[in-house]
């Protein structure tokens, strides 16, 4: 079966806990099925995933995702085991590589062999989760000896993911892809790698849930959202992962300009390397007849749970953004 048609809020929205707690309070009384995590930085959002679970009875929980190189598996696997029977049947746990400038420039750790520590943390966790003593020497990582009680129903793991090998075997190993700042016209070739690694793995590949973060802004100043967008997410596009993923997806020549105005320490070069018509391609901007046909038409190429990501606006342009998509103002056909 396929996976269901989901809208999540994205959350923290803000530093304070409480905050996200009558966020996600507010979205599970006005038909949200979802809230997603990030999991850059303070606050913590494995701890806030746990605090949130008693001020919630229906919403799904997911993190998008926590770095496999700041938590080893066991650690990972322990947070889960407790998220987990807080959060019945509704947590999501989310694993990726993260990004030269989390891991490097905050944490001085090196960005090594990404693909391949993904893949041995999502195998390692899921054996800890069900209760074996590991005995496991990989490429990148080693443990012998670990147990942990097992988890009834363990709570799946979805793998984030940009270019083809990591999507691939997100899609294999993974229990759901997550998907992040994806210009449109690259999503068929996303999900058609989706699709080889669900097959990869033994899957039918319409029963794997893709998840997408999108940037979106309910408003009638399309040019100052852009603005916004250009100011949050260029030097995303700078990191060498998005960089190459913005060159893979077909923006070669912007992916240089943005790399060039980045050495150049040029705010204006490589700002503006991101044109009206990509950041159109990208990010969800308009006004609430025109981002809800892009999440239809999102749905249409493949993505079923979409979390609204409000751009850094006032406190009235977020509201708006979330209001937008509460079960009131709009569903799927």
């Amino acid at each position: 079966m396929a996976p269901a048609r989901r809208v999540a809020v994205t959350v923290p929205g803000w530093p304070e806990v409480r905050s996200t707690i009558e966020l996600i309070k507010w979205a599970e009384s006005n038909g949200y099925t979802d809230a997603w995590f990030g999991d850059s930085g303070a606050p913590d959002s494995l701890t806030q995933a746990a605090a949130v679970a008693q001020h919630s009875t229906t919403i799904r929980i997911g993190i998008a995702a926590t770095p496999v190189y700041t938590r080893s598996p066991s650690v990972i696997a322990a947070s889960v085991y407790t998220i987990g029977q807080l959060l019945p049947g509704r947590f999501v746990m989310g694993i990726g590589s993260s990004s030269q400038t989390m891991m490097g420039r905050w944490n001085g750790i090196p960005l090594d062999k990404p693909l391949t520590r993904v893949r041995e943390t999502a195998e390692l966790v899921r054996s800890m989760l069900a209760g074996a003593r590991t005995d496991f020497s990989g490429a990148t990582l080693q443990s012998h000896g670990y147990r942990q009680p097992p988890l009834e129903n363990p709570p799946p793991i979805y793998i984030a993911a940009l270019r083809p090998k990591m999507i691939e075997m997100a899609a294999e190993v993974g229990d759901g892809v997550i998907f992040n700042l994806w210009p449109k016209s690259a999503l068929p070739r996303m999900v058609e790698h989706v699709r080889l690694g669900a097959e990869r793995g033994g899957k039918n590949p319409e029963e794997v849930e893709v998840v997408h973060r999108a940037m979106v802004l309910a408003t009638d100043d399309k040019p100052a959202a852009r603005n916004l967008f250009r100011a949050a997410f260029a030097p995303y596009y700078a990191t060498p992962v998005y960089n190459r993923f913005l060159a893979w997806a077909g923006y070669p020549d912007v992916a240089d300009t943005i790399t060039e105005g980045w050495a150049r320490k040029d705010r204006a070069m490589t700002t503006g390397a991101l044109s009206d018509e990509l950041i159109d391609e990208i990010a969800v901007i308009g006004t609430e007849k025109e981002i809800h046909r892009r999440f239809q038409e999102h749905a249409e190429m493949g993505v079923h749970t979409h979390i609204v990501a409000p751009l850094g606006a006032s406190q009235a342009d977020m509201d708006r953004t979330f209001a937008a998509f509460t079960a009131k103002n709009f569903r799927f056909e």
